[in-house]
């Protein structure tokens, strides 16, 4: 697997691993082949693990925790925080709000590296940016925690270019994580600009549309009545009709180009600069493979120029995320 560079100091594989779905928000998974799809990444070059404080909560830190501590010299390991969490409940219901008070942030570190079992997290990532609290006192607390060799780098998620300057003027900033892929490419607004300027890494998640880009969602009723994305606007009714011609369009390229769709769309985000790493979920040893071998295709600027106006984004119908969401975005 090629590597590249987020920030200064962090090398990780061009492809990583979110790690999200084995444990939130995408209904029921099993712990084994989780375990096992993780034991594979490694063996398969990949270094670079994506978890969070809000994921299960706190069980997919943990569950990181004991897959990847034999091999904790060969990874990365990204965790998040920001989020206020109910601890007497599970899944999404548990989030209450954001909070990156410097208290919490101090908080919140220490417990995620109980959970994961390490001395260092290599990449400490603000999830959203908290609007109650100055990004510098925030970026400072985080700072310290460098400073104490609690954290190796810093990096934010989801915030604006005018976010991303101040945080960085504070503290240098390695990587900053946003929603990027043939259908959501809000980051193309200044952010990924400003991120090029600064020499801070691009980590996409979700590129592959959270799944709807591979063509193996056919229909809303294929995904559980516990699965987050039965809220996403694009997964819902008419919307999906729509998205779905799309994706169609998308997999006739890929077969015309002998790789699967999701290799076809993985690409993509790929060939979008080197200082871009995206971290596709799999929960699953198969789709795990797939997405890795998508390091390796080759695309001209032809084929690029005809993906992108494949997936057009005025044709998408709903938007990525709720208007509560949203709202918590680009700030």
């Amino acid at each position: 697997m090629k590597t590249r560079k987020l920030g200064n100091d962090l090398e990780v594989s061009a492809v990583g691993l979110g790690c999200m779905g084995m444990s939130f928000a995408y209904g029921a998974s099993d712990e084994n082949e989780s375990i096992r799809t993780l034991n594979r990444a490694v063996d398969l070059g990949i270094t670079f693990f994506d978890t969070a404080e809000m994921y299960g909560p706190y069980t997919n830190e943990e569950l990181l925790g004991r897959a990847l501590k034999p091999v904790r010299d060969r990874v990365v390991i990204a965790t998040k925080f920001g989020f206020k969490l109910d601890p007497n409940k599970s899944g999404a219901a548990a989030l209450t709000g954001v909070d990156s008070r410097p208290e919490n942030v101090k908080r919140v570190a220490e417990a995620s590296l109980k959970r994961l079992g390490v001395e260092t997290i290599d990449l400490f990532y603000q999830h959203r940016v908290d609007p109650n609290v100055p990004i510098e006192e925030t970026v400072g607390a985080m700072a310290e925690l460098v400073r104490e060799g609690k954290v190796r780098a810093l990096g934010l998620s989801e915030a604006g270019s005018a976010t991303i300057r101040r945080a960085h003027a504070v503290h240098p900033i390695a990587a900053l994580q946003s929603e990027y892929s043939l259908w959501t490419r809000d980051p193309e607004n200044g952010v990924l600009d400003t991120c090029r300027e600064l020499g801070i890494g691009f980590v996409p998640y979700s590129p592959l549309g959270r799944g709807f880009l591979t063509g193996a969602i056919q229909k809303p009723e294929d995904l559980g009545a516990d699965d987050f994305r039965r809220q996403l606007p694009r997964f819902q009714s008419d919307n999906f009709d729509a998205n779905a011609a799309l994706v169609a369009k998308l997999e006739a390229v890929a077969k015309e180009k002998g790789v699967t769709t999701a290799q076809l769309a993985l690409a993509w985000v790929l060939h979008q600069g080197d200082d871009i790493v995206p971290i596709p979920g799999a929960r699953k040893v198969n789709h795990l493979e797939q997405n890795a071998a998508a390091a390796d295709i080759v695309l001209s600027k032809t084929e690029l120029t005809e993906l992108t106006e494949t997936i057009s984004l005025d044709q998408i119908a709903g938007k990525r995320y709720s208007d509560a969401s949203l709202a918590m975005t680009n700030l």
